[in-house]
């Protein structure tokens, strides 16, 4: 078999898609290669996913083929490994089954009025929960939490001194997210790929959100990487400008960025990060393209003047979700606030994986940070996840209050028993959805953590819903008036735009002179004689959350279903390897 190698990896190509895909295999996934897309020279990526549960997924770019899918399996492990394929979903279920929700090892808090003693460290209390005043029943995980059994949160060792902390699965899902998260093939190599992720994360938001201009490298340097020129110059022909710059703020992080600019006048800033120059320019150059050909590179909005607006939190966050948000002209600056380093020849950084894992965690606690790993090998690959409080948080502390997403918990029943739950389990849903400024575009089953269909279940969003929920406690007048930005909305399905624009005429009548008969004619006639039927037994109060039936909270949805069934595949496989 051929052996491919490539900086930064400290096993072949081949080997690494090998046994990682064997590993996927091992545990009942059958996955395929959806996507691939190869829009210039030496810049590749792929999207794969299983064939029975598509939320079971990752990409992965590369400056080849090869090293594309080794990347997008590295990422699939590693979503696997750590749970996060499921973070967004109900996980109650398999309590029963397996005695746990996330992680074998770990561990339940009772929900009490004090702080318990063994949850988090100081560094931790400090920075989130005593500032915000939490308390232990705010920080029950969305996923488990409707078990019962209390507050979940999982091991992870200070790398300062060896100590485990554990840390609320809460607190990880709310402000971390994906950050952090990485697969190798081994231990340091894994350690390092994550914090180069964290460095490309936090320095990049610095840049952006300071304005910091930032020197271009020079073309004699460009040079000693063809392969990294060479993609360069075909964006550069396709009519795009590129420039390659040194975001390490002067040789001090391991961060590397390329701009695009496209003739629409938007602008694409793209990072990475890794100890070796050349790997870190290439992962900024390929994500770049990632999951994009060259003409879905339009639509990125024109740099700015409005320093406000670029350091916005909601503004960095879009640049870690998709890269899609606002730069400053900081960086398009031809006068940078650095000098370029050429820190490949300085090599502040060692070559091998397991000096520069040390090396960077180093450079962390020196400039005051606490590193906190999770390890797992119980799928038959390594993977981790990283957590340094107040470095790779990629939401404010502040969301743990206002738009935690366990707000669902207490109503999630209310939502399962829904026709039959009445006034006070309605009013309850409703009050919920107020007070937590859930957005009216939420589709309602997103935000409970239940899979969509095709049903009005899976259809119906949040706007919709506080439209059925005051016809049932027979706020009409409510009703009526959240009706038009329902009617407004962009994302309706055909039949229910239909209900909704008969539902929006007969309450208008029956308001305006309480009884709409004069006028059944003419309602038959613009909206059929079914849909004013239907929508009479609606204002009356006969007919109350029509397409929205009971849901079994086993199985919410076959969509659902099949999550849960995904899920227990790794469950099952980890218990496997436990000799369980």
């Amino acid at each position: 078999m051929t052996k491919t190698f490539i900086p930064g990896k400290d096993e072949a190509l081949e080997t690494s898609i090998a046994n990682i895909g064997q590993a996927i295999q091992d545990l009942g996934f059958h996955i395929e290669e959806a996507r691939w897309l190869n829009p210039a020279p030496y810049i590749w990526s792929v999207h794969i996913r299983d064939r029975d549960c598509p939320q079971v997924f990752s990409n992965g770019k590369g400056a080849s083929r090869q090293a594309a899918l080794a990347s997008a399996y590295g990422e699939l492990i590693e979503r696997l490994s750590t749970r996060y394929l499921w973070a967004d979903f109900m996980l109650d279920p398999v309590y029963r089954d397996y005695g746990h929700i996330h992680q074998a090892d770990e561990r339940w808090f009772p929900v009490t009025a004090g702080w318990p003693a063994d949850l988090l460290d100081r560094h931790w209390l400090e920075r989130y929960i005593e500032p915000q005043g939490l308390r232990p029943d705010q920080l029950l995980d969305m996923n488990g939490g409707g078990t019962g059994q209390g507050l979940c949160a999982l091991p992870y060792v200070r790398q300062r001194d060896g100590e485990t902390v554990y840390v609320p699965v809460n607190l990880i899902a709310n402000l971390f997210v994906s950050n952090g998260m990485s697969a190798g093939n081994n231990r340091e190599e894994a350690i390092v790929q994550g914090l180069s992720e964290l460095f490309e994360r936090a320095i990049k938001n610095r840049i952006i959100s300071e304005a910091i201009a930032l020197p271009e490298v020079p073309a004699e340097v460009l040079a000693r990487y063809p392969h990294i020129r060479a993609g360069i110059a075909a964006l550069q022909a396709a009519g795009f400008g590129v420039r390659a710059l040194d975001a390490s703020l002067g040789g001090r992080y391991p961060v590397m960025c390329v701009l695009l600019q496209h003739p629409d006048g938007g602008v694409y800033a793209s990072f990475g990060a890794h100890p070796t120059f050349a790997v870190a320019l290439e992962r900024a150059l390929t994500e770049l393209l990632q999951g994009r050909a060259l003409d879905e590179l339009e639509g990125f909005p024109a740099p700015t003047t409005d320093m406000d607006m670029v350091a916005e939190p909601h503004n960095l966050e879009l640049h870690f979700i998709d890269s899609s948000g606002y730069v400053s002209w900081a960086l398009l600056s031809d006068q940078p606030d650095l000098p370029f380093v050429d820190w490949d020849a300085n090599r502040p950084w060692a070559s091998d994986n397991h000096t520069a894992c040390a090396q960077l965690i180093d450079q962390l606690h020196d400039e005051g940070h606490e590193v906190y790993i999770a390890e797992h090998t119980g799928l038959g690959a390594y993977a981790c996840r990283i957590l340094i409080p107040g470095f790779s948080d990629i939401y404010l502390p502040d969301e743990l209050v206002l738009n935690n997403n366990n707000a669902c918990l207490p109503v999630r029943p209310v939502l399962f028993h829904l026709p039959n739950a009445g006034p006070e389990g309605w009013q309850q849903l409703l009050d919920t959805l107020e007070e937590q400024h859930v957005n009216d575009q939420l589709k309602v089953l997103e935000w409970a953590g239940i899979v969509g269909d095709a049903s009005r279940w899976g259809r119906i969003r949040v706007g919709e819903f506080k439209v059925w929920l005051r016809l049932a406690l027979g706020d009409l007048e409510g009703a009526f008036e959240h009706l038009p930005a329902v009617l407004a909305s962009g994302d309706l399905a055909a039949p229910d735009r239909a209900d909704y624009a008969a539902l929006h005429a007969v309450l208008e009548l029956h308001l305006a002179c309480d009884d709409p008969s004069p006028y059944r004619r003419a309602l038959d006639f613009y909206h059929g004689e079914a849909k004013v039927t239907e929508a009479l037994a609606w204002v009356r109060g006969e007919v109350r959350f029509p397409g929205l039936p009971a849901l079994d909270p086993e199985a919410p949805t076959e969509g659902h279903r099949q999550l849960l069934l995904a899920y227990r595949k790794v469950l099952d496989g980890q218990r496997r390897q436990r000799g369980g």
